[in-house]
């Protein structure tokens, strides 16, 4: 299951990187792996095999490769704000220089991307299963026998 190169280009696109100078397409397409999500029909990209212990997860072979785009590239941006951070603002005679707009720019097109990215769930399971009155009584705050 990998990325297409369409969906690498959108997302090329996506965070002003047309060439493949700062980002190859293996980087890109790692990016877009990393967010796979539940196809149109319904399939997980995995599956859990119970018969092992502990379970394994395996490659669901019917699922149709969908991938988070709009999260791939807020981690993109994530990471060119990261190497924008150290730039300061400064002036001298020749004029004022505020080079934290570059990260300023860059945290705000990674939160862009990262508000735009699919919704997931998750499955939240009581763990242990709550008891009744009858299989443990509750003694409150009586104080302890000696």
């Amino acid at each position: 299951m990998a990325a297409s190169a369409a969906q690498i280009a959108q997302v090329r696109r996506m965070v002003a990187e047309p060439t493949i100078t700062t980002y190859s397409d293996a980087a890109i397409a790692a990016y877009i792996e990393a967010y796979s999500l539940v196809d149109e029909r319904g399939e997980s990209p995995y599956t859990w095999d119970g018969s092992t212990e502990p379970p394994t997860k395996e490659v669901n072979a019917d699922w149709i490769a969908t991938y988070d785009l709009n999260a791939a590239a807020a981690d993109v941006w994530d990471e060119k704000a990261a190497a924008l951070a150290a730039d300061y603002n400064f002036s001298n005679d020749a004029g004022r220089f505020d080079r934290s707009q570059a990260f300023e720019h860059a945290q705000g097109r990674a939160r862009y991307y990262r508000s735009r990215r699919s919704p997931r769930s998750v499955t939240l399971r009581q763990w242990p299963k709550e008891t009744t009155a009858e299989e443990f009584p509750w003694i409150g705050n009586l104080p302890e026998v000696d």
